[in-house]
């Protein structure tokens, strides 16, 4: 899927952990986007945030991500002396344009159709953008994360072998079919919904069987 940024993975973080003020994003890519945006439904009542859009090579956004619960950054938890599961309590809804394969505006290429997998490939690599093992300095956990995003696609790309399983979640009321698997880092979905799009998420602390989505009927508000 050709796009100029990559969801969460590409969010930057300061040494400490903390998002820095340019990782703030505005609702103004969010308010282009041609399809609904999809987040928890009303039963969650935390906090809602903006993340990032993803643009192809024309401007067009085909994908975003909008967060709940605790913010989540990047850090060693090892150094921090705590686990993963007892830092954040977040899960991040994935929304992809559900498209075929298309030329480009120039006509000179054609873009990947987007697919379940491209959901499931953007809410692997996102948990992984949050993900410091423990003991890894900062050197290691570049070769790390390359290992881990290529991974995340070859699990993406066979949504039926055995690392996933099925775990079936309302979608506006309704009960639908996802694809469902979990790491030590946290876990991962993906499925498709009736509004031509498809829908990924990921998250930790948070259990993902008992989450439900819905388009969101104002995006601005979480500006």
């Amino acid at each position: 899927m050709e796009t100029t940024s990559q969801a969460v993975a590409q969010t930057p973080a300061a040494e400490d952990g903390q998002q820095t003020p340019s990782a703030r994003r505005t609702v103004d890519g969010y308010l282009r986007a041609p399809f609904p945006w999809y987040g928890l439904d009303e039963a969650f009542t935390g906090p809602r945030w903006l993340m990032q859009v993803g643009t192809t090579a024309d401007g067009a956004v085909e994908h975003g991500s909008i967060g709940h619960g605790d913010e989540p950054s990047v850090r060693n938890e090892y150094a921090a002396g705590g686990d993963l599961e007892s830092k954040e309590k977040f899960a991040v809804v994935v929304t992809v344009a559900a498209n075929p394969s298309r030329r480009t505006a120039d006509g000179t290429g054609l873009l990947e159709a987007t697919s379940v997998s491209s959901a499931a490939w953007l809410a692997g690599v996102g948990l992984l953008s949050f993900t410091w093992p423990g003991q890894m300095d900062h050197a290691l956990r570049d070769d790390w994360l390359e290992q881990q995003t290529e991974t995340a696609w070859v699990l993406a790309d066979d949504l039926d072998g055995a690392d996933w399983s099925t775990l079936s979640l309302p979608v506006d009321g309704v009960p639908t079919a996802f694809h469902y698997r979990e790491s030590e880092f946290g876990w991962v979905l993906a499925g498709s919904t009736s509004a031509g799009v498809h829908v990924g998420a990921y998250g930790r602390g948070m259990s993902a069987y008992g989450l439900g989505f819905a388009v969101v009927k104002d995006i601005a508000a979480y500006a």
